[in-house]
């Protein structure tokens, strides 16, 4: 079995040779009683934390072991890829903590992915292996080998042993994550098991977590920052974790808060304003809560002044993606200041980059000035690299530094103040989206002579992918049409919400698309 450090030595510990994410996470370890409660999932909000599915940290780490060792009996390897199409149950954490467990890669998906998306994936991924819960596995293409709910229990039953945590190298593959890039096609994100001792600078940094802690995270089980906010960072530190499955209320949250009296919430702005929009906190009681959390999109100064005024609480913010997590942040040793999303966590080493390289590829701008926002390659937390695409890892990597894209500057304070992308990437509901990949789909609808899609602000801190769309000739403009066949083959949270009508699309004299300008073209009837 592989070595578990403990979670809470300093952020100057060496990383281990020898490391598995899991067994970090989830192995017995002074940090967790293996009679605390690690896992609380809410199925219906009214019934009462009584009726709650509830695991154990002994629980957990005997299941996900039960669950690694059925799926070596199905036939996964150590290096083999997982697809997971799960939608938001136990059953996907389990899958994927113990794909990696035993030394495979979980490939973690959206359950909103359409059958074209993960048609994609599959193809570029090469799974060994799919877990689809029986509601999406008319999204699996045919042909790959699939196991569902019903293997899963039998697994966690016994059936197939208790497998032991692979003796992993700490820059084995762990997992593989597709974001959207500014090619047109999502890419993988692949991640080492030293990851997760990336996210230590995270823990006081932003987090502010400690056993015995109580965090309740807004998100699915198959997102990326429920998989480690809501789950990781909770267990590596001793602390329950708690997910909310029933519908998607967002008045819930404040009486999920009391429910189960929760120290810490995290979630995407989006909730939090939703949350205050529907009284979601009035009255209920909020006397276990210290702080809120958010990350995924920029965090407005009025947003943040409406839920302190509201709860009495602070509400602190990080700036991440998804080949780093979360490295820029507010907390409890970071006052938050509206405007950035906080200071570079201790044990990170962050740098400003010229928009265009010179000779000296370390180089860094003068204090104060805008550049590209990046990362130390020394950074543990650090991806290994986009997933057979060494071409975007020659564009992603600069001399010392991974540049992810972002404009930034630092202020006299040490703040750093995120100043939009260098190039057209959407933030949509916390996902990276491409315009390319949204347009590339619409072309292709009814009626459709040109598209071209970005983001338009609707009101501060909120904006919508919106497709600006010129009519084929002789056809009748129909958004109701365009939408039904984005929504055929795109995930949701990537169907344009808005679809505008106009003559003609700006364009560079290589007949590229000025997204920039877009919002400005007249429309026409």
């Amino acid at each position: 079995m592989a070595a578990v450090p403990h979670p809470t030595t300093p952020e100057t510990r060496p990383l281990p040779a020898r490391f598995n994410l899991t067994a970090y996470c989830l192995a017995p370890a002074p940090v967790r009683e293996p009679t605390a409660t690690g896992l609380v999932v809410v199925h219906d909000a009214r019934a009462g934390i009584e009726d709650a599915e509830r695991w154990t940290f002994g629980d957990l780490d005997v299941a996900v072991r039960r669950v690694g060792a059925g799926l070596l009996a199905a036939g996964l390897r150590p290096g083999d890829r997982l697809l997971l199409r799960m939608g938001n149950t136990s059953d996907a954490a389990l899958l994927f903590f113990g794909a990696i467990g035993v030394g495979a890669v979980a490939v973690p998906t959206s359950a909103m992915l359409t059958a074209d998306e993960v048609s994609f994936v599959a193809a570029d991924a090469s799974p060994a292996l799919v877990a689809a819960a029986d509601e999406l596995r008319h999204t699996v293409p045919a042909g790959l080998a699939t196991v569902g709910p019903g293997e899963v229990a039998r697994w966690i039953a016994g059936e197939a042993g208790a497998a032991d945590y692979a003796d992993t190298a700490a820059d084995d593959p762990a997992f593989l994550v597709y974001t959207s890039g500014t090619t047109g096609e999502p890419k993988g994100v692949l991640h080492a098991h030293r990851s997760a001792w990336g996210r230590r600078p995270m823990y006081a940094g932003w987090l502010g977590i400690g056993p015995g802690d109580v965090l309740l995270h807004a998100g699915a089980f198959n997102w990326t920052y429920t998989l480690g906010v809501g789950l990781t960072d909770p267990w590596a530190n001793g602390a329950t974790s708690v997910i909310y499955n029933g519908p998607r209320d967002p008045s819930v949250w404040g009486p999920l808060v009391a429910m189960t009296r929760a120290t810490l919430f995290a979630a995407v702005p989006g909730v939090y304003r939703q949350l205050l929009a529907s009284h979601g906190v009035d009255g209920a009681d909020l006397s276990s809560l210290r702080h809120g959390l958010t990350a995924g999109e920029a965090l407005t100064p009025d947003l943040h002044r409406a839920w302190v005024e509201a709860t009495g609480r602070p509400l602190y913010e990080a700036l991440g993606m998804s080949e780093i997590s979360t490295y820029i942040s507010s907390g409890p040793q970071v006052p938050t200041r509206p405007g950035s999303p906080g200071m570079p966590q201790r044990g990170r080493h962050i740098g400003i980059l010229p928009l265009e390289p010179g000779s000296d590829l370390d180089a860094e701008v003068e204090p104060g000035q805008t550049g590209l926002l990046a990362v130390h390659r020394s950074d543990p937390g650090l991806m290994l690299g986009y997933w057979r695409r060494p071409e975007e890892d020659a564009k992603a990597f600069r001399g010392s530094w991974f540049v992810g894209g972002d404009l930034a500057h630092v202020d006299s304070d040490g703040y750093v103040v995120h100043q939009g992308r260098a190039d057209d990437v959407m933030n949509a509901q916390g996902y990276r989206v491409s315009p390319q990949e949204v347009e590339k789909v619409l072309a292709g609808a009814p009626g459709v002579a040109d598209v071209g899609v970005t983001e338009v602000a609707v009101r501060p801190g909120v904006s919508i992918i919106t497709a600006f769309v010129v009519s084929a000739a002789g056809e009748r403009p129909d958004a109701a049409r365009i939408r039904a066949y984005a929504a055929e083959h795109l995930a949701a949270y990537k169907v344009p919400k808005d679809i505008r009508w106009v003559a003609t699309l700006p364009r560079t004299a290589n007949g590229k698309v000025l997204r920039r300008q877009l919002a400005g073209c007249p429309p026409v009837a």
